[in-house]
Order: structure tokens, then sequence, then C-alpha cells
């Protein structure tokens, strides 16, 4: 029987729906952290401890004895994209979309949240609320933040949507979950000139154009073919108009690997390529590495209790994931402390960061109920 009544998923639901309309970038999460706040305060009880980082929030809700400490976290930022779902509560932030299912993680760490007060645990919990997911990360920097070092977890859980799975489906694995990431940009410098005279002139977009085919070897020619890694060129920005040549040519991307080792491999490469390309060309490269997260690593003990409870408990399917090239930085929180992330299943035929991405709502209350049961069986098992 779920833990969930109907008249909270209703409230669960609206409460995403208003999330929706004011996606926010990372630590500019303002309307965010003020509507979240205003539910924990209407629903705080003298067991309920708040305390806000940037526009982040943490909630601890004290247990009845112990002093371990048990830590659910949700991200709360968006994305810079422009919202194409025509849904009544599409975003009101022009360019800006909860297009990662964050508004998803926000209600479901809110019905967690209310469970707890309601019906306490032995032990601890803390819900965070992290801002900046996306960039430029604030997982790190909020571990550090006097706060949360004060209310240190002994575990971590967290969860992730998944399109393509069906609602009322779970997925996680133990070990390497998901990859190291970095993003890449490049800027490629030449000098301009009339599209009539070339021969006076360093064309940046035939440069740009150069580096693209190379980058795009390293992964097929420079890294075994057992060891995954994926190098993804986003956008490339140059130019004024058609008769004339650039002189500034950008070049953007991402770096994903399963090894910091291939990580470093990779960009080495990237590094000789840019710096010979550009120098054969009259040019001149410079290279970003932007913002990196490490790899997202389960805990084994506890993605296996994990498993074990959904599988007895038998009200949702149980998938073993493989090993997705998604960053997260979810990642340093399982660095440090022992915990888990697992994919929650929304049936929505868009992938993440799709702009007409819409998740079934119903995996909300699923989601509050995995994950308030769950900690309910963690809370007993936990040594």
């Amino acid at each position: 029987m779920s833990r969930i009544s109907a008249a909270r998923a209703e409230q669960l639901i609206a409460l995403r729906r208003a999330l929706h309309r004011v996606p926010e970038l990372g630590f500019a999460e303002v309307k965010t952290q003020a509507l979240l706040l205003d539910v924990i305060h209407k629903h705080a009880t003298d067991r309920v401890e708040v305390r806000t980082w940037k526009t982040g929030i943490l909630v601890r809700v004290r247990g009845r004895v112990g002093a371990r400490t048990l830590a659910y976290r949700a991200d709360i930022d968006g994305l810079p994209i422009t919202e194409q779902t025509g849904l009544p509560y599409a975003s009101e932030h022009v360019g800006m979309m909860h297009a990662c299912g964050h508004d998803m993680h926000m209600a479901i760490a809110i019905g967690v949240l209310l469970d707890v007060i309601e019906e306490p645990l032995d032990d601890h919990v803390l819900v965070v609320f992290q801002p900046a997911e996306e960039g430029p990360g604030g997982a790190l920097p909020m571990m550090d933040s006097a706060p949360f070092l004060s209310w240190w977890p002994d575990v971590i859980c967290a969860l992730h949507i998944a399109p393509k799975l069906p609602v009322g489906t779970v997925s996680t694995r133990p070990g390497v979950f998901f990859a190291d990431t970095s993003e890449l940009t490049i800027d490629v410098y030449g000098v301009g000139g009339h599209a009539a005279f070339p021969h006076d002139t360093v064309d940046a977009i035939v440069v740009a154009a150069a580096l693209v085919g190379h980058i795009q070897t390293i992964v097929a020619r420079s890294v075994n073919p057992l060891d995954a890694a994926v190098i993804s060129l986003g956008t490339i920005q140059g130019g004024t108009r058609q008769n004339i040549i650039a002189d500034h040519v950008q070049v953007t991307g991402t770096i994903r690997t399963l090894r910091q080792e291939t990580l470093t491999v990779i960009k080495q490469k990237i590094e000789a390529i840019v710096d010979g390309v550009t120098k054969a060309h009259g040019a001149r490269g410079q290279i970003d590495y932007g913002l990196n997260y490490v790899h997202v690593v389960n805990d084994r003990a506890c993605s296996q209790q994990f498993e074990q409870w959904v599988r007895q408990d038998g009200r949702y399917a149980y998938i073993e994931s493989d090993i997705a090239m998604t960053g997260e930085d979810f990642g340093y929180f399982v660095q440090r402390i022992p915990g888990m992330m697992f994919w929650l299943g929304v049936d929505t035929p868009y992938g993440l960061h799709h702009a007409q991405i819409a998740p079934c709502e119903d995996a909300i209350a699923v989601g509050v109920d995995v994950v308030a049961s769950f900690f309910r069986q963690w809370s007993a098992r936990l040594v």
C-alpha cells in the first residue's frame, strides 16, 4: 500500500507545476527557493530545523533516538532552453525550462519531507535542496558549507527521472552509475577580412572546421575500444556575414568518460590537436574546460539494499541499470558519503534536456513512496 494519499499526490503535482513555471539558472533560484520555503514553513513542527545556503535549502527532521542522519538530495535549477511543450503551466521565464526534471525532483523531495515530518524515523533525516547542478556546480561548495558540515549525513541518496522507463519502474546498479564529465570550449582566433581577398586573412571558420574533424577521431583512435568515452560538440559560433572572413570562432561541447585517466588522455589529445592545427594555419587557439564533475559511484551495500527492498516489496519493478554517460554533481556527495542514486521511470517520448519533455506526473507519488518507504527500511537496517 502506498504511503501517499490521493490528496497528497495532487498537492505535490500542484507544487511541481508551480515550480515548473519559474525555472531559474544555477545560483539564481530565488523564486524557487521562496516557493519551497513557503511549503516547508507551513508544515514545520518543533522537530524541523531549516537552514539556507545561497539559493539552496537544508531541512533536518530530528529523529526519535540516536544521532545517525539519512539524507536525500534534490537539485533545483533549470536549463537555458525555450520550452515547447504547450502545457498550461509552461515556463513563464523566457529561454528557461525545467527540461531535466528538477521540478519533479523537488516535488518528490517535499513529499519525502512531509512524510517524515508526519511520521518521524528513529534517525534524523536531512533533505537537501541543492542549487546549480546544471552549472556551475552546487554540490561541492554546498558540502563544504557550515550548515551541511554541521548536519553531515551518514548515508545519502537521490533519484533522477528516466524518460524511457515506465512509471512504477526504478533502476540502478552498484558501482559506477554516471560518467566523469568536462565541458569544452575552444576559441579560434584568426585574421578577418574581405571574402574576395582570402589570401590576406586567416579564416577562423576553416581552422575550426579542421579542429572538429580531428577532435572526432580522438575516441576512435586514441581511446581503448573497451574503455567508454564520448566527445560531443554542441555549438559552433562565428562570423558576422557571408562576405566577411571570420576572425573568431567558438566551438563548445562536452567530454564524458568512465575513468579519470581517460579524461586526462582526451584532454591531452585535444590540446595537441588545437596547438598543431592552429599553428599550421597561422591562427591561435584557446581551450577552457569549464565545469568538471566526477563520476557517480553507488555504494555497493546501499544499492544492493535498495534492490533487495524493491524486489521484496513487490509494488514496483526493478531493472538493473547500465552505466550512463550522464553527468551529475551528486558524484561529489557519494565520493565522501556512502550512498546511491537511482533512475525513476516517468514515461515520456522526449529525452532529458529536450524542449518538449513532459514527465508523467504520476511518477511523483511513486518517487515519494519509494524513497520514504526505503528510508524506513534503511533506518532499521543501517548499522
